[in-house]
């Protein structure tokens, strides 16, 4: 049962594990820090996912700020190959953790002020996709 949660949801499994760790004996391992160890690999799948959505956020803003650029294709190639990571990685359980309002937050403080010699234009001031939306293989919102 554990080895097919390990390969269905890397996040679940690691915290269920540590928290198995930490409830053992004190014994000559250091099971707290061992625990930590562990939690932290399913924390770093959640940040990874994180920062391909705001990768890929980041290049769609590009494509709507600047329609007009030579860069498009390039943008809109990017945060497709974005999404499709974050898509790959994402597991259930980081659907409670991921604050798309806050990546959204995160991407727009990262898209430049000017690009191509145009100002950046009012963009929107809320995400206009859903975490499903941004998750799913159909290129129509991107």
């Amino acid at each position: 049962m554990t080895e097919a949660l390990y390969d269905a949801d890397i996040l679940l499994w690691s915290e269920q594990q540590a928290e198995l760790l930490r409830r053992r004996a004190a014994n000559a391992l250091d099971w707290d820090n061992l625990a930590e160890e562990i939690q932290d690999v399913g924390l770093s799948e959640l940040h990874a996912v994180e920062s391909l959505l705001v990768q890929a956020l980041i290049h769609m803003l590009k494509v709507e700020a600047w329609r007009e650029s030579q860069d498009v294709c390039h943008w809109r190639a990017e945060a497709i190959r974005f999404r499709g990571d974050a898509a790959a990685r994402f597991v259930p359980s980081m659907r409670q953790r991921l604050d798309l309002a806050k990546l959204y937050r995160r991407a727009l403080r990262a898209v430049p002020d000017a690009m191509d010699g145009q100002d950046r234009p009012a963009l929107p001031t809320v995400c206009w996709m859903t975490l499903d939306e941004l998750l799913s293989e159909d290129d129509e919102h991107g």
